[in-house]
C-alpha cells in the first residue's frame, strides 16, 4: 500500500474510534470529572501494559517533563468540557462546536513554531467553522445548546493548544508512552472528584462496560493513533484531516441514539467533509514525510 494512503487510512481509523466517545459519553450517567478520571485510570493501566510489552522506555528529558505534565493537564480539560457539553445538549452540537479547534490550531501554530502562515489553512479552517454554523442552533443565552456550545469551544480551546504542544516532542518519544503520562496525570489530577461529587456508586458499577470501551478503544487506541499521526502530518494538517470525527459521530448517533440530522446538518457535515477531502489531497502530496 501506498504510504501517503495508508497514513490517510490510519488517521481516519483514528477519528472513527475517538468519535465513539459522542455516544458513550451520552449512555454514561456520572459526572463528567467522575467518568474522565475512571475513564484515564484505565487507560492507563492498559497502555503500560502495551509499553512494557513493546519494551519502550518511560523515561523523559528533565526538560521535557513539563510541557508533557502540561499536555496532561490541558487533555483532562479537553475531556472533561466535552462530556459536559455532551450532557448539556447532543452529540452532534457537542462534537461540532469542539471542532472549531482546527480553526484554532490554524491560527496558533504559526506562532507555536514560527512558521509561515498558510492561508490555505486559514480557507480550509474557514470553510469547517461555516459547516459548524450550519450545524449549530440558533444561540439563546436562555437555551442549554447555546450553554454547550461555549463549553466545546473551551475544550477545542484545550485540545489546540494540547496537540501544539506534544507536536514537538512526539519526534522525541513514542506516541503510547506521551498518551501514558497524560493519563497518568489526568488520574492524578482527578482523585478529589471521587470525594467532591455526588453520585450513586452502584451506578458506577453499571456504567463501567461503557467506561471500559472509552478507555481501550477511545482512548487506549484512538488518541495514541493521533498522536502517531503527528509524525507524518503537521498538527493543522492533522486537525483539519480529523474534521472527518463529528461525521462519523454523528454516523454513530443515528445508530445508537436515533438522533436524526436535519438539512442544515447535512449541509453542514458536506462543508466539512470538502475540507478534508481538499487537506487530504494537499497532505497526500506535501504534507506527509517522507520516510
Amino acid at each position: 500500500m501506498d504510504k501517503n494512503l495508508k497514513h490517510i487510512l490510519e488517521i481516519n481509523l483514528a477519528m472513527v474510534l475517538i468519535s465513539t466517545s459522542g455516544v458513550l459519553g451520552k449512555y454514561i450517567d456520572l459526572p463528567p470529572a467522575v467518568t474522565i478520571g475512571i475513564r484515564a485510570f484505565g487507560a492507563m493501566l492498559l497502555l503500560a501494559v502495551f509499553v512494557k510489552w513493546k519494551r519502550l522506555s518511560f523515561k523523559l528529558k528533565r526538560e521535557d517533563i513539563f510541557i508533557i505534565l502540561l499536555s496532561g493537564i490541558l487533555m483532562g480539560g479537553h475531556w472533561i468540557t466535552y462530556f459536559y457539553s455532551l450532557q448539556l445538549s447532543n452529540v452532534a452540537i457537542g462534537m461540532l462546536s469542539l471542532f472549531t479547534y482546527p480553526v484554532m490550531t490554524s491560527l496558533l501554530e504559526p506562532i507555536f513554531f514560527k512558521t509561515k502562515f498558510s492561508k490555505t489553512h486559514l480557507f480550509l479552517g474557514l470553510l469547517v467553522l461555516v459547516g459548524i454554523y450550519f450545524l449549530a442552533p440558533e444561540f439563546s443565552l436562555e437555551n442549554n445548546n447555546f450553554i454547550a456550545i461555549l463549553v466545546g469551544l473551551l475544550s477545542a480551546l484545550c485540545f489546540a493548544i494540547r496537540n501544539l504542544l506534544v507536536k514537538s516532542k512526539i519526534k522525541t518519544y513514542n506516541g503510547s508512552v506521551v498518551m501514558w503520562y497524560q493519563v497518568l496525570v489526568v488520574s492524578i489530577v482527578l482523585i478529589p472528584a471521587y470525594f467532591l461529587f455526588e453520585y450513586d456508586f452502584d451506578n458506577v458499577i453499571v456504567q463501567l462496560p461503557y467506561i471500559g470501551i472509552l478507555a481501550l478503544v477511545t482512548t487506549a487506541v484512538g488518541h495514541t493513533l493521533f498522536l502517531f499521526s503527528l509524525k507524518h502530518f503537521s498538527v493543522t494538517t492533522a486537525s483539519l484531516m480529523s474534521s472527518m470525527q463529528p461525521i462519523y459521530g454523528i454516523i454513530l448517533g443515528i445508530i445508537f441514539l436515533s438522533e436524526i440530522p436535519g438539512w442544515k446538518t447535512i449541509v453542514g457535515g458536506a462543508l466539512i467533509l470538502v475540507s478534508v477531502v481538499v487537506e487530504s489531497l494537499r497532505a497526500g502530496g506535501k504534507q506527509i514525510k517522507k520516510e
